[in-house]
């Protein structure tokens, strides 16, 4: 019984969940015209599920199916873009891992739909970005 005790103890100390509560901000650069683009992340753990928001540049969208595995992290969000007079809604799907206090992301580009006529697009192929951000103080 002890050694199954001390089992399950160094079990529970050698993969740690990591909380990830709090902002982080980062950027990328990205794009033909290698334009910067600021990324500011409001994360709230509980547990293994991962809520929150993510600020865009007009405002902020809520963290979907988020969760939290060790040092990694997964969710969506759906965010609306316009190109011209086109506004469509893209899900975007972001992963990451947690190293030295940083968490190197990757977006993902899932899938797009008009909003005005209800069509769907397409997910640009190889459209990942990958990028760090930190927790403020």
């Amino acid at each position: 019984m002890r050694r199954l005790l001390a089992v399950l103890a160094f079990s529970a100390m050698a993969l740690p969940a990591a909380d990830v509560s709090g902002i982080w901000l980062g950027n990328a650069v990205a794009g033909r015209r290698n334009l910067v683009t600021d990324f500011g992340f409001q994360f709230v753990q509980k547990d293994a599920t991962l809520t929150g928001k993510v600020y865009l540049d007009y405002g902020s969208t809520p963290i979907l199916n988020g969760t939290v595995e060790g040092d990694k992290l997964s969710f969506e969000i759906v965010a609306r873009e316009q190109n011209g007079n086109e506004i469509s809604q893209t899900v975007f799907r972001f992963t990451g891992t947690i190293k030295d206090g940083e968490i190197e992301m990757k977006r993902e580009r899932q899938g797009i739909r008009n909003v005005l006529n209800a069509g769907t697009g397409f997910a640009r192929q190889g459209a990942e970005l990958i990028f760090k951000i930190k927790r403020l103080p």
